[in-house]
């Protein structure tokens, strides 16, 4: 995690993150574990390369997540990687998460921020310019929008046009991540929309190499932020 303490903020900067961190974020999903467990999958595309990592389980019971969220933690850490929680505030704390990640019906960024307190990693998701600056006014500090291509993992997800991905990163100071329904054959189509990095699920676990995916995903991420 890059702590910006000190130095003058910049654009994809916020305090407690830097833009190179979200180049490539993994969200897990356990869809695709097959006979493989969550740590093993997950360990696979810290292997190769993704620079972020959240945590995403809505089925499990709080002892269970918060047993694996340890476990993963402690292998995020080996490769130098954040782990962000998935809207479990309570998990994050109790197992020293890196930070949250909020959606529009969860609990708001000055409330997480209240709980979590200054030094953790923030994210919100949003869909327009107004809920954009609304989060960054109330202590995010990196934003998700989508779904850019729509989404095969949130079926309720509405996409958001490329023109309002563009504003969006045009009118906040804090890093930017797309996401939804991004994959190796259409990211380049987010090239010039200004965004700091892509979040991606099933073009990473849903590949039958997983390491080998995330590789390529993050040549191409690189590419298309240039």
């Amino acid at each position: 995690m890059y702590c910006m303490d000190g130095e003058t903020l910049k654009r994809g900067q916020s305090m407690n993150c830097d833009k190179k961190d979200l180049l490539l974020y993994a969200i897990t999903d356990r869809s695709w574990l097959g006979e493989e467990t969550l740590y093993r999958q997950v360990e696979k595309v810290l292997k190769g390369g993704a620079t972020f990592l959240q945590l995403r389980e809505k089925t499990l019971g709080q002892e269970e997540f918060l047993c694996e969220a340890k476990e993963i933690r402690s292998l995020c850490r080996e490769y130098g990687v954040s782990l962000i929680i998935n809207d479990s505030v309570e998990i994050a704390l109790a197992m020293d998460a890196d930070g949250v990640h909020v959606g529009q019906s969860d609990m708001e960024a000055g409330a997480v921020r209240e709980k979590l307190g200054p030094d953790k990693i923030i994210g919100v998701s949003v869909k327009t310019v107004e809920q954009a600056l609304k989060a960054q006014a109330h202590g995010a500090d990196y934003l998700g929008v989508g779904a850019v291509f729509g989404s095969t993992t949130k079926a309720d997800a509405s996409e958001v046009d490329h023109g309002t991905l563009k504003a969006i990163c045009e009118a906040v100071d804090i890093p930017v991540v797309a996401i939804g329904g991004i994959s190796r054959d259409n990211i380049m189509k987010l090239s010039g929309s200004k965004v700091d990095g892509v979040a991606v699920i099933s073009a990473l676990f849903a590949q039958p190499d997983i390491q080998k995916a995330t590789e390529e995903m993050k040549e191409l991420a690189e590419n298309m932020i240039r």
